[in-house]
């Protein structure tokens, strides 16, 4: 039933995409139809404005990697190269799709920027993106969330009408009435971590942390206090905090989180001042 509803689900994309675009695909030595089937999905074109609005979303510059799983025609890859300088590699199964846009990204003069890979998602290595692009089945991604969940911390994610399980999206954008996602990986910051400001009199602490995702609860004890967390935010490697002292002052923690640490600055009364602090569990 649910492959039915999926199925179901594509053909009426397909549809109502074929009664808004009637202008032909690919060139003179390759057409490619709608709705043609692929190995794991059928092809339908993402519009250009939601292309725009997801790279956009996305933050691409031209310091980034972007990897656009299922490329098609290129125009993903093609788009984040032109528009935004940025380094891109498609990796598409379908070999006279692949040659398609391999052919596409030499017509946009941007093929020393544009990579397109004739191989599986499954296979091909794209742990290195910092952005990843997508128009799948919910299936496949979940498929996929595993691999990406490992990748750097920080990784921007979008994809084209299918979510993620339970894996809420950081971001829901619209275009054209197509609806996509973003996600930025988040690091893992679940457990025990002991702090120190560099200065002042309640210095030292710990604050423990529960994770689902992105995002974060829990508690943090300094100066013989322990006080929920307020306001707690995890973008990528980037978190932050708030939480009332023993002399009931409020100060706001920003850090820069590795695997094993953090660096950042906490703030109160308009002062700043360095703080670290290291994994214990």
């Amino acid at each position: 039933m649910r492959t039915r509803l999926l199925v179901l689900l594509v053909a009426l994309s397909c549809a109502a995409f074929a009664m808004a675009e009637t202008a032909p695909y690919g060139d003179e030595v390759f057409q490619p139809s709608m709705g043609q089937p692929g190995k794991d999905v059928i092809w339908i074109p993402t519009p250009d404005t939601l292309v725009t609005a997801m790279l956009a979303a996305a933050k691409v510059t031209r310091d980034d990697i972007v990897f656009d799983l299922g490329a098609g025609d290129g125009k993903i890859p093609i788009a984040a190269a032109r528009e935004h300088g940025a380094r891109a590699t498609g990796i598409e199964f379908n070999s006279d799709m692949a040659e398609l846009a391999r052919r596409n990204a030499r017509r946009a003069n941007v093929d020393n920027l544009v990579t397109i890979v004739t191989g599986d998602i499954f296979k091909e290595d794209f742990s290195h993106a910092t952005v990843v692009t997508m128009y799948l089945l919910p299936d496949l991604n979940m498929r996929l969330r595993p691999l990406i969940l490992k990748m750097k911390p920080g990784t921007r994610v979008v994809s084209h009408a299918f979510h993620m399980g339970d894996w809420d999206p950081d971001e829901r954008l619209m275009a054209e009435a197509r609806e996509a996602f973003l996600w930025i990986v988040p690091a893992s910051v679940e457990g025990t971590w002991a702090f120190e400001e560099e200065n002042g009199a309640q210095s030292k602490g710990t604050v423990t942390v529960t994770q689902r995702y992105q995002r974060i609860g829990g508690t943090v004890t300094a100066g013989g206090r322990t006080q929920p967390l307020l306001s707690p935010t995890l973008r990528g490697d980037q978190l932050a905090f708030s939480y009332v002292d023993a002399d009931n002052t409020l100060r706001s923690v920003r850090a820069t989180v590795t695997d094993r640490t953090f660096k950042g600055e906490v703030s109160l009364h308009g002062r700043r001042s360095a703080i670290s602090g290291a994994r214990r569990s």
